[in-house]
């Protein structure tokens, strides 16, 4: 969660626009390939590979051919580093400890990446497995498998290894990771929406079903059963209701701004939330993968309502994406798009975000004029504002920019293949930003730390919400607005 730690603008000291800023730095140097210059060619990809010395180059064949895969990666994390530590200094993080733990997480989230690539764990067909030599695939997890083995030695580190875990906490930033992710995003998905129109809308117009059902149907649920049968105060349940219901971290901050609660009450109930995303993280893709490899669509939005926040959610649907690509071209002979598939949990998740400040806004003015009457108090309409998750605006900016040049230029296919290379060599450092998130939500999950802070009550409101209604709500919503609505499909 972002930790405000000065009184500066708030354009340069938060971790929400600092991930608008890294977001949009990346994807104006990508844009530099459309004008003929490649300016992050030389980023480190990591390919399928049974020979490590195959496992890693370039990203544009054009370095691939004086560049090693070694002095690619080298760079790639000097990049990284030098320009999260000027965001880092700029919310005045504690520099050095920063660097120190910027370093150790990217190393071994890299490693994980690189060892999730294997191909008997990657390999999803036949034909993938016979290109590495193998005689036939055998876990087929594709390569997005490094962000499941980067989140369970994050699980490790952080439950067994405490003091390594504390000793990298001013680097341990999942939501500044997957919000810069998520803004880079939007411009991938912007260029492959001039293909698919038609679907691009349908998902942004379905995807505004994720506020009511947040918003007016899991929020009261919440609420009620918290009061009602546990007994809690509403400065308790509230913010509870938001963590559970809405957007995890976020929601809980915000509610308990919005409330004046104690800031005791959403560190607690942001722990918890935490710690149950990431058992989300582990059991729902899989769920999906068996269950909904026919509705892909339906899997990806079910993702973004159900797992809560942001890093989860997205992290939900990359791994759901990867999984049901691969089970669908072994089971159905199809190819779908998986970013189509992530598309759906991100957009979802992220009309949620939206409403957060509207809601923020609301629950203030209920406690400040009904459940406290506090005389005389104001509640400002630009709280809205200032509770907006400002990051959603470098993700449609993206999207949109390249949404309109693409559509400018629809014709001219050399120009259209040339865009959506250059959006794949931002996609690679995207991919790089979901695998230190994954890494670092594993590292922030002390399980321990549920009991150690009497949460148990707490933990029995959000075990029998999440798993009573939450989840299958969240399914059957997926369902009515998703169902019957496909991602593009690839060539095999």
């Amino acid at each position: 969660m972002a930790q405000e730690r000065n009184s500066g603008s708030p354009l340069l000291t938060t971790e929400d626009w600092w991930a608008v800023w890294l977001g949009l730095l990346i994807f104006f140097l990508a844009l530099g390939k459309l004008y003929g210059v490649d300016l992050l060619g030389w980023v480190v990809k990591t390919n399928m590979w049974i020979d490590i010395s195959k496992a890693l180059s370039p990203v544009s064949k054009q370095f691939a051919q004086s560049m090693s895969g070694i002095t690619s990666l080298i760079l790639t994390y000097l990049f990284l580093l030098v320009i999260t530590t000027i965001g880092a200094a700029a919310m005045r993080f504690n520099v050095g400890r920063f660097v120190v733990g910027f370093t150790i997480i990217f190393w071994l989230s890299y490693l994980c990446w690189i060892i999730g690539n294997w191909g008997p764990i990657a390999a999803p067909t036949e034909a993938d497995a016979q290109k590495l030599g193998m005689t036939k695939p055998v876990l087929r997890l594709t390569g997005e498998a490094g962000f499941i083995v980067a989140l369970i030695l994050g699980l490790i580190i952080g439950n067994f290894f405490r003091g390594f875990a504390q000793f990298l906490e001013e680097a341990t930033r999942p939501e500044w990771y997957v919000k810069t992710a998520i803004v880079i995003l939007g411009a991938s998905i912007g260029i492959k929406a001039c293909d698919a129109l038609g679907l691009a809308g349908q998902i942004l117009a379905r995807g505004l079903c994720a506020i009511v059902e947040a918003y007016l149907i899991y929020w009261p649920l919440v609420y009620f059963i918290a009061r009602r049968y546990f007994r809690f105060t509403p400065e308790w349940a509230a913010p509870l209701a938001s963590g559970i219901s809405i957007c995890g971290v976020s929601a809980a901050i915000a509610t308990g701004a919005a409330i004046r609660a104690r800031p005791v009450v959403p560190i607690i109930v942001s722990s918890l939330v935490v710690i149950f995303a990431v058992v989300e993280l582990i059991l729902l893709p899989f769920l999906a993968q068996a269950f909904l490899y026919t509705q892909p669509m339906v899997a990806g939005a079910w993702m973004g309502l159900a797992v809560k926040t942001d890093g989860a959610a997205v992290a939900s649907g990359a791994i759901t994406a990867a999984l049901i690509q691969a089970k669908a071209l072994n089971a159905l002979g199809v190819n779908w798009d998986k970013d189509f598939i992530t598309m759906a949990a991100v957009t979802t998740k992220i009309f949620i975000d939206i409403f957060i400040g509207i809601w923020a806004f609301i629950l203030a003015l209920v406690w400040v004029y009904s459940i406290e009457r506090k005389p005389g108090v104001q509640v400002q309409a630009i709280e809205i504002w200032h509770r907006f998750p400002k990051f959603v605006i470098g993700y449609f900016l993206t999207f949109l920019v390249m949404l309109l040049v693409g559509l400018g230029h629809l014709q001219d296919k050399a120009f259209i293949d040339t865009a959506k290379a250059a959006m794949g060599e931002a996609d690679s450092v995207r991919g790089i930003f979901f695998v230190l998130t994954f890494f670092t939500i594993g590292l922030m999950s002390n399980f321990r730390k549920l009991w150690e802070e009497g949460m148990g009550r707490l933990a029995a409101v959000y075990l029998i919400c999440l798993f009573g209604f939450i989840i299958w709500i969240g399914l059957f919503i997926s369902w009515l607005f998703f169902h019957g609505v496909y991602p593009p499909r690839l060539p095999m």
